[in-house]
Order: structure tokens, then sequence, then C-alpha cells
């Protein structure tokens, strides 16, 4: 895991990573500029986020005259952006005036009392009724106020590449109806496509949530009957621990490894490793399937430096299945970011004019596309515009219905590090399932104050 900076250092990192002034100045700054923080692509050639923004910056410059806005990207992996962000928002003197926070880590951030609640905001908004109650529930806290506006969410699900499957003699409209069929076929490429990496499962704690989530939650949440959570039971309000489904899925992770059917264990620690993922194995031919999200095409459009015209032509998709076949049949994890105003933000109103510029419907819509994101407006998801865009988007939106979620409790950023370091432990080989199954029970206990129940 990536030693985390010292406060001065990380100021010191997120002033070199702007062009402009220096991020946050409390009551110093300037009364008429806005300070909007977000994350930018580690990969040079992806400047969607940057683009975008630039436009919204424009039109809002545009639209209020004598004000102005300063775009502050923190260009890191996930997990030193969540580092970074955080020590933003603990002071006036670094604090921006908004911000985009992952789903995941929010209501850890509202416990800690770095957000603003916009609720006397949103009730003078009218266009946040246009938002589905799912995506406003992610930014709610615990308190039952609203802490972000969502910009959209995802899904997931199989990822493959018809050209490595005609190779391997595996059909084109391939449907795993179970986890042994998924190591089957990754089994299949292994002995007929030498070069090619079968499987990709992503794993441990340099990945950081998308091991979490893309990874394991993608296998734990198919390993029930689909109407409980296996994290966190909340009937008692507690999180589960000694599951046989939780180590079920660590046995799953462990074979792709231990059997060589995913990367290198090396590159699959790399912290970068999406970058080389969605830039060079998928374009190239060299992996095989990919569990992995609905956002990816972003990578591949024109401008994005990794431009694959025909991508749609090359990748199949196909839903992650539980891992018996059983009801459901089908297993997809959804997240999604927002946008939130820090508690110690010099100019709130500004940032939430900044907001509602970004989300008017033709907005939004612009950045649904471009981004490969899933409408979170229902005026949005319903306009032909959108629905046709792009191939694969009428897929993953339709997941959206029997979707999973991460339990939004203050706790989860650091139960979803236990999970990342259980996941590392089986796929270096250091760790039996079991041994990685009795340290994650005893770091669920210390993280969440043994607020635990044995299943």
């Amino acid at each position: 895991m990536p030693v985390r900076p010292t406060a001065t250092a990380l100021v010191a990192l997120t002033l070199a990573a702007t062009t402009l002034t220096a991020c946050g100045n409390g009551s110093g700054s300037s009364p008429n500029t806005v300070k909007v923080s977000f994350k930018q692509s580690t990969d040079n050639s992806i400047k969607v986020m940057d683009t975008y923004l630039a436009d919204i910056k424009k039109q809002f410059e545009k639209k209020y005259p004598g004000k102005k806005v300063e775009l502050v990207p923190i260009k890191a992996p996930d997990s030193e952006y969540y580092t970074k962000l955080q020590q933003m928002l603990r002071s006036p003197r670094t604090a921006p005036d908004l911000v985009y926070e992952d789903t995941f880590l929010i209501n850890s951030d509202i416990t800690s009392g770095y957000l603003k609640p916009l609720d006397p905001y949103l009730a003078k908004w009218p266009d946040w009724r246009q938002f589905i109650d799912t995506a406003k529930s992610a930014a709610r806290g615990e308190d039952g106020k609203t802490y972000g506006v969502p910009d959209g969410t995802d899904t997931r699900g199989l990822w493959f590449d018809k050209r490595v499957f005609k190779k391997a003699g595996l059909p084109a409209d391939w449907q795993p109806k179970s986890w042994d069929d998924v190591l089957a076929a990754a089994r299949t490429i292994k002995q007929k496509v030498p070069g090619v990496t079968p499987l990709n499962v992503y794993t441990g704690k340099p990945a950081g949530e998308r091991a979490t989530m893309q990874g394991f939650e993608m296998l734990l949440y198919g390993t029930g009957d689909g109407t409980a959570d296996p994290l966190y039971d909340s009937g008692s309000k507690k999180w589960i621990a000694g599951s046989q489904g939780f180590r079920d899925s660590l046995k799953f992770v462990e074979t792709v490894y231990r059997e060589k059917l995913g990367p290198d264990v090396s590159d699959a620690l790399d912290p970068n490793f999406a970058t080389t993922v969605n830039g060079e194995l998928l374009p190239q031919g060299k992996l095989g399937i990919d569990l992995d999200g609905s956002w990816l095409p972003q990578a591949w459009l024109p401008g994005s430096g990794h431009e694959w015209k025909d991508w749609s032509e090359q990748l199949g998709l196909a839903y992650m299945p539980t891992q018996h076949g059983q009801a459901p049949g089908k297993v997809s994890m959804s997240g999604g970011w927002t946008w939130a105003v820090p508690a110690k933000a010099a100019h709130p109103d500004l940032a939430f004019d900044f907001v509602k510029t970004m989300q008017t419907k033709d907005n939004a819509r612009k950045w649904y596309i471009a981004n490969s994101g899933i409408a979170v407006r229902k005026d949005v998801a319903s306009d032909p515009a959108y629905a046709t865009a792009q191939p694969g988007i009428k897929f993953f939106t339709d997941l959206v219905a029997s979707t999973h979620y991460r339990p939004a409790y203050p706790a989860y950023p650091k139960v979803s590090t236990a999970v990342q370091d259980a996941m590392e432990g089986v796929s270096t080989g250091d760790r039996s399932v079991d041994e990685a199954a009795r340290g994650y029970d005893a770091a669920l206990k210390d993280v969440t104050g043994n607020q635990v129940v044995q299943k």
C-alpha cells in the first residue's frame, strides 16, 4: 500500500497538481472564485473529466458575470486520491469549495464532519426531483441529511475478447452460468491461446476499492440468494464475519492466481494496472476476460489517446453469474460519485451554483455519454439520445434494476481495506484461504469496534 504523505507533503503535491493558484485559502480567498477539486486520471491520455469541467467552467463564468472557477485536479490512483482529499478537507486553508466524492467514502467523511449538508439548497432546486431514489440515498448520512449530488452510477460485468475466444474455440455469445464456467473458459484460453492473460480480477491493497468492488464483491454478492447483504446484517446492525461465502470468494481469487489464470501478481499489485488493462491489454487482444465496470469505453473514445473504433465489434459482454447459477442468476455492484461541499468551504453558495450548472439535463446527458456512465436522472435515462449513444449502455443500464450497493456506513472504507488485505494474501500465496479469512475476521472486529455477528 502506498505510504501516506504527511499533511505538509500533501499540500505540496496538491499545489503541484494544478497549473492555477494554490488550492484553498479559506477566508483569504477571492470572494468571486469557486474552487473545484476533482480526481484526474493517472492516464495522461484520458481527459474526459478535464474536458467536461473546462466546458462547465466556461458556461458558469458566462452565466455569472464576474465569477470565476478555479479547477484543482488531484492526479493520483484511487487510494491516494482519497487520502489527499481527506487531508485537504481538514483545514479552511486547503479546503476547496466543491469536491468529487466516491459514494463509498462519503459517509466516512460525513461522520468526520468534513462535509456540509445540502438540504437547504436541494429544497429550492427543481431538478433534484429528477434524481432516482437509490442515487439520492447514496449521498445521505445517517442523520437523514443529504451531503452530495450524484453525477451518475455504474454497474459491472464480464467483458470478453471475441478474437481471443475464437482462437480458443469459445462461443462469441458466451454467457457463463456459474463461477465454474468462468474458470473453465479461462483455463481453455490459457491452454489454447498462449501469450494472453485469460482472466483479470483486480486484487490487493494497491488496487483499492477496484479490488473490493469489481473483484471481491462481485463474487461475494453471488454466493447467496440475492436477498440478504453478505457484508452487513441490517437486522442486528453488525458486520458479518465467518461466512462460507467469504471463504468461497477468497477461494475463487486464490484459484485465479495460483493457476496463473490471471495477470502476474507483480502486475496485479501495480496501483496503475487498470490503465494497462484499458489502454493496452484489451485493445491489443492480450486479455481474454475482464471482470470490470460499465465505464471502460471512455478510454477508447475519439481523442482519448487509446482510441479504439471497433471495440464494440471485438468485445462481448456477459453478466457475472452467481456462484452455482442459483437465482437470480446474475450479479452486479453499483456505486458512483457525488459532488459535495466541504464543511470548511469558503464559498458554498457559489459551489452549489456550479453544481446546478453541471446538472442541467443537457450537461448531465453530455457527461453520462462522455464518461460511459449510467444516468441517475430520470429525464436523461428516458432520452433516446442517451440510450442509443454508445454500445453497451443498454446492457449495463438494465443491470441497475437488480444491482447491489455497498453498505453505506462510516466503517465501510476500513472494512474494504481489510477485504483487500485478505485478497492480496491469497493472490500472492502468502496466506491460505483460512488464514486470510481469519485475518479478515480479526480486522473486522478491530475496525468496527467489535460490531460483528458470526454467520
